[in-house]
C-alpha cells in the first residue's frame, strides 16, 4: 500500500484494504467525496444509502493516510469536556457529547453490518492525573461531563494495572476497534451501494459555484452539485482555516503482553507530554496481546530526527509494565488542533455552502470524522442538524485566542529559516538515507541521499505559503514547520494544505557529487 510516510502502522500491516482504479476521464454525481479516510468512506456510505449518487477519489490507496495510523477509539475530547464548558458554556459541551455519542453508534452499526471482522467492542476509558498535577481537574471533568449528558464517575484508581494511577474518572461505553478491517467494510458497501471510487485519482483544484462544482484532477473533471472535502486539512484554501489550527505529529509503538497483563479498557493521563493506551488480541492461539501506545507529540517539521520519541514512549511503557515484549510496530501520524478545542465541519467558509470541510480532528479522528459525516449528510439531505452550527468552520477562535496566538507567533517564527544557512554547507555530508536543507546562493534545496547514494534534489520552499520544509528521518518526508504540508522525497505532496509538489531544484556543479 501507498502510504503518505516510511512507517507501517500495525492495522496497515494486518489487514489489507480493497483496490480501486484511478478515475478515467470526465465524470458527473451528486456529490464529489474527496479523501478515502473514514471520514469520505462514512460521508459516501451515508449518503448513497441515501441514494445520492456519489464518486468518491483519493490521491493514493483507501486507509493511507491517517485513518490507518490512528489508534482507533471512541473516546471523550481531546482536551475533555471541562474545557469545552470554559470556551463553549454548557449547551456546547451537551453538543458534543451528543455527537461523539451517536458517532460511536453509528460506527458499531456499521460494524455489525457491514465489517463484523473489525473486532468493534464497547469499553470503559479511564482518565488519571500524574503525581503533583491538579487533582481538581479530575472534579472539574466530572462536573462538566455529568452536566453534558455523559455517564461517569470518579473512583479511587484504575483497578487491573500493574501500577497505581490514583484517583481518576471512568467514561462508560466507549469503543475501539480495527480501523483498516472497518473501512475495508465500509469501502465495499459503499461500492455495493452504487458508489464510484477511484484511487490515485488527486483534487487539484475546485472550481464552480452553487450547485455546479468541478473538481479538478489530472485524469479529468468531476461535476457535482455538493463537494465534501475530508483530506484532513484542506487543500484548497490558502489561508482562512489554516490559521485557525496547527499541525501534529504523534508517535505509537505496538508492545507485546502477556494475555490478560492489560485489562480491556482505555487509558490516558493528564501529563506532559501525555500518553493514550488501547489493546488489541489475537482472535485465539497467542499467549500475548499488543499494548498500543501513543504519545510524544510534536509541532509538525519542527524536529528533524523524531526517532527519540519512540524510545521515550517504550521506556515509560517498560517502567510501568515490566513484562512487556517485544516492540513489533513503530508509526507516527498527523492530527490537527484547532485553536479553540473544536473540530470544524460544514460549509468551507470561502464557498457558497455547496463546498464542505472536515478537519481538526485534534486527535480524535474517528469520533469527530463519523459525527462530521452525520451532519455533512444532514446537510446536503437539507436537514437540520442539532450540533453543526458548533462545529461551524466559518465560526472565529475567539475562545482560544491564547493558544491561536501562541500557534501563530509560532509559525512566523518560522519563516526566518528563509534566511539562515543550511543543515549541512556540503551536499557531500549528507549520508545515504538521509536529508538535509542545503543553501544554494539565494535559496535552499530539500537533498535527499536513497540508500544507492542517487541524489533527489528538490526546492526547500513550501508550495502552500512559502516556509523552509525541514528533514523528518522517521518518515523520510519533507515536513512544513508552518502549516504542516508534508512532501515526499520527490517532492510529492503527501499531506496538504500544499496541493502542489515542491520544485524540482538543481545543484551547482561545485555543490554535487
Amino acid at each position: 500500500m501507498k502510504t503518505n510516510g516510511a512507517s507501517t502502522s500495525f492495522w496497515m500491516a494486518s489487514a489489507a484494504m480493497p483496490s480501486f482504479a484511478p478515475l478515467a476521464g470526465p465524470a458527473q454525481a451528486d456529490v464529489c467525496v474527496i479523501g478515502g479516510g473514514i471520514a469520505g468512506l462514512t460521508t459516501a456510505y451515508l449518503l448513497s444509502r441515501e441514494g445520492k449518487s456519489v464518486v468518491l477519489i483519493e490521491a493514493f490507496e483507501l486507509a493511507s493516510g491517517e485513518s490507518g495510523r490512528t489508534t482507533a477509539q471512541f473516546v471523550p475530547p481531546d482536551d475533555f469536556y471541562c474545557a469545552i464548558e470554559k470556551s463553549f458554556g454548557a449547551e456546547g459541551a451537551r453538543k458534543v457529547a451528543t455527537s461523539f455519542h451517536a458517532a460511536t453508534d453509528l460506527a458499531e452499526d456499521i460494524a455489525k453490518a457491514e465489517a463484523p471482522d473489525c473486532g468493534f467492542e464497547r469499553l470503559d476509558g479511564y482518565l488519571y492525573c500524574l503525581p503533583g498535577q491538579d487533582g481538581e481537574m479530575l472534579e472539574k471533568e466530572l462536573d462538566s461531563a455529568t452536566r453534558a449528558g455523559v455517564e461517569i464517575e470518579k473512583l479511587p484508581r484504575v483497578s487491573g494495572l500493574s501500577f497505581d494511577t490514583g484517583p481518576c474518572v471512568k467514561y462508560a461505553g466507549l469503543g475501539q476497534f480495527h480501523p483498516v478491517r472497518y473501512l475495508a467494510g465500509v469501502a465495499n458497501a459503499c461500492s455495493r451501494q452504487g458508489v464510484r471510487i477511484h484511487c490515485n485519482t488527486r483534487a487539484l483544484d475546485i472550481k464552480g459555484k452553487g450547485t455546479n462544482q468541478i473538481v479538478v484532477t489530472e485524469q479529468g473533471d468531476i461535476l457535482a452539485n455538493a463537494v465534501v472535502v475530508a483530506t484532513n486539512t484542506p487543500f484548497m484554501d490558502r489561508v482562512v482555516m489554516h490559521t485557525k489550527q496547527s499541525g501534529y505529529r504523534t508517535y505509537v509503538i505496538g508492545i507485546q503482553i502477556p494475555k490478560g497483563a492489560f485489562p480491556r479498557i482505555l487509558l490516558w493521563d493528564t501529563g506532559d507530554p501525555y500518553y493514550y493506551l488501547r489493546l488489541d488480541s489475537p482472535e485465539s492461539g497467542s499467549s500475548t496481546d499488543t499494548l498500543i501506545v501513543g504519545g510524544a507529540d510534536h509541532k509538525v517539521g519542527q524536529d528533524s530526527h523524531p526517532e527519540h520519541r519512540y524510545d521515550e514512549i517504550e521506556k515509560w511503557v517498560r517502567d510501568r509494565f515490566p513484562m512487556a515484549g517485544a516492540v513489533t510496530h513503530r508509526w507516527s501520524g498527523q492530527v490537527m488542533e484547532p485553536a479553540d478545542r473544536v473540530a470544524y465541519f460544514g460549509p468551507n467558509p470561502m464557498d457558497d455552502g455547496n463546498v464542505y470541510l472536515i478537519t481538526g480532528d485534534s486527535g480524535t479522528g474517528m469520533t469527530h470524522c463519523t459525527a462530521a459525516a452525520i451532519a455533512i449528510t444532514d446537510m446536503i439531505m437539507g436537514r437540520a442538524n442539532p450540533w453543526s452550527d458548533l462545529y461551524d468552520p466559518s465560526r472565529k477562535a475567539t475562545h482560544g485566542l491564547g493558544d491561536f496566538v501562541k500557534e501563530q507567533a509560532n509559525t512566523l517564527a518560522q519563516y526566518k529559516e528563509l534566511v539562515t544557512g543550511g543543515d549541512v554547507r556540503e551536499v557531500e555530508q549528507i549520508k545515504p538515507g538521509e536529508g538535509a536543507v542545503l543553501r544554494q546562493g539565494t535559496t535552499k534545496l530539500a537533498v535527499y541521499r536513497d540508500e544507492s547514494a542517487a541524489l533527489h534534489v528538490r526546492s526547500a520552499i513550501c508550495t502552500h505559503l512559502g516556509c523552509v520544509v525541514a528533514w523528518n528521518s522517521a518518515e523520510r518526508s519533507w515536513d512544513c514547520p508552518c502549516h504542516a504540508s508534508r512532501f515526499s522525497v520527490d517532492g510529492e505532496v503527501l499531506h496538504g494544505p500544499a496541493s502542489v509538489p515542491l520544485a524540482p531544484g538543481k545543484l551547482l556543479a561545485s555543490s554535487s557529487t
